[in-house]
């Protein structure tokens, strides 16, 4: 079946990227979500865009010229990704960075992605999870970092309310 799989994805891949660049408007109408990372050191709020069907992850943030800061796009899926499935960056404008996320939203991995330049998919870099994943989250790049978000700590989502500090 993960053979059938990734055969899958190479033909699709291989369909999108064979007909060179073209321009990709950025998606605009998915559903939106106010959530927050906890940190040992607190909460940080985000707003974040949902791709959840296929086409939707497709596209992601292709197309965008901004992003505001404190702003993203969370990808689900229904079912575990494997280490080795991740994301790329063709036709993406802004440098991201990415984190991936297990079933409880805790964060496994955060990757720094460059947008790739190249007229076909197929020579664009594939940045891969490292973990397994049920979603990600992309932001703009150096967000995690400027604040203190890491491996370990968890994204809280589906409306629940961020704690403040007293």
């Amino acid at each position: 079946m993960a053979a059938f799989r990734t055969a899958c994805l190479w033909v699709t891949l291989a369909l999108i990227t064979g007909c060179g660049v073209s321009a990709t408007p950025a998606q605009s109408g998915l559903p939106v979500t106010n959530a927050c990372f906890m940190t040992d050191s607190g909460s940080v709020p985000v707003v974040l865009e949902v791709a959840s069907t296929p086409e939707q992850r497709q596209v992601g943030l292709m197309g965008r010229t901004e992003l505001p800061p404190d702003h993203g796009m969370l990808f689900q899926y229904e079912e575990e990704r494997e280490p080795r499935n991740g994301f790329w960056m063709y036709r993406t404008l802004i440098p991201l960075d990415i984190a991936f996320l297990d079933q409880k939203g805790t964060i496994g991995n955060i990757r720094a992605m460059v947008p790739c330049s190249a007229s076909q998919g197929r020579n664009c870099p594939i940045y891969p999870a490292g973990v397994h994943y049920w979603s990600a989250v992309e932001m703009n790049a150096g967000f995690y970092l400027a604040n203190g978000i890491e491996a370990g700590d968890r994204l809280i989502f589906n409306g629940e309310k961020c704690p403040t500090e007293d």
